[in-house]
């Protein structure tokens, strides 16, 4: 995916004020408007300058946008880090500026998603206040218990100078027993104010979960990577294997191939359709470290006579 320098297609500085940039899109869309420009790329120009104002305008988008960084340029590959804009605090922003509807990879990557559901009615004038969004990371093991979580969100700010900045707010969220990536928490008048008397907005919490060193998360089910011995795999063992709950006895049946998934029935994401533990066998072989170990696997070699290859038909 080609990454987009919004400030470069511009023409402005990453420092420049909302002001200059503003008057930075007026000027060019004058300058490449399909119906005045006799420019060969005008069409092209005038979609790409539309775009980079759709993010740089917005206080969220352009915050979110920035934090990217500023060594990437225009035509080089990229590809979004993992869980990017989690914390990121967003009211809504559709779109809502010049360029005929339709946006690179780049900005559906980014934006597309989440501001077509968050920007949903921003043209219409309403009493109660926007609703708020933000994507926030939690552990496995908080779906496994239910607690209560500090959590900081950072919130784009437009300063009396018409520069973009950030601050941040803390949250006490209780994080529901059983929640699933994607689902989301709803904390009740924590949005936008709203007019007179009426109601302020919701925020809607969007529970991702944090790489974890052992599990993998599949919608309610989780997998293991379990390191066996060769003997235990072809040989049957009774082992205990970790869960996010705590261990469990666990048995391996004889002749075990490397990958062979055993099921632990409800040991997934807890709910009223708990999920499953996937535990998938990976054969360790132990080190030939020491002349102990060299002659083990020299008999091995010289009296099992086994050919990993031979349904290749090669020796």
């Amino acid at each position: 995916m080609e990454y987009k320098d919004y400030y470069r297609i511009m023409g402005i500085e990453r420092e420049a004020t909302q002001d200059e940039i503003r008057r930075a899109y007026r000027k060019l869309a004058r300058k490449y408007h399909p119906d005045v420009s006799k420019e060969g790329d005008a069409e092209a120009r005038f979609k790409e300058v539309g775009e980079a104002y759709e993010v740089l305008k917005d206080p969220e988008k352009r915050a979110a946008y920035d934090q990217l960084g500023a060594d990437w340029k225009s035509g080089q590959d990229f590809k979004p880090p993992p869980d990017w804009d989690a914390g990121f605090e967003f009211s809504g922003g559709g779109y809502t500026a010049g360029g005929g509807g339709v946006h690179s990879d780049f900005f559906e990557e980014l934006f597309g998603r989440r501001f077509r559901h968050a920007g949903a009615g921003r043209q219409t004038f309403r009493m109660r206040g926007e609703d708020h969004h933000a994507k926030v990371l939690i552990d496995l093991e908080d779906s496994f218990s239910g607690t209560t979580r500090s959590m900081s969100l950072r919130v784009p700010e437009v300063t009396d100078e018409g520069h973009v900045i950030t601050r941040e707010r803390t949250l006490n969220v209780r994080i529901p027993r059983g929640i699933r990536p994607g689902q989301q928490i709803r904390l009740a008048g924590q949005g936008t104010p709203g007019s007179g008397d009426a109601g302020s907005g919701d925020l809607y919490l969007e529970v991702a979960f944090r790489e974890h060193p052992m599990y993998r998360v599949d919608g309610s089910d989780i997998y293991l990577d379990l390191p066996v011995a060769p003997w235990e795999a072809m040989l049957g063992a009774s082992i205990k294997a970790p869960t996010p709950l705590g261990a469990v006895d666990l048995r391996i049946p004889t002749d075990s191939n490397q990958g062979r998934k055993l099921r632990l029935k409800g040991r997934g994401l807890p709910g009223k359709s708990p999920g499953d533990l996937y535990v998938v066998l990976q054969v360790t072989l132990p080190p030939a470290d020491s002349e102990d170990a060299k002659r083990l696997y020299g008999q091995m070699r010289d009296k099992l006579g086994f050919n990993p290859r031979a349904k290749m038909g090669v020796a």
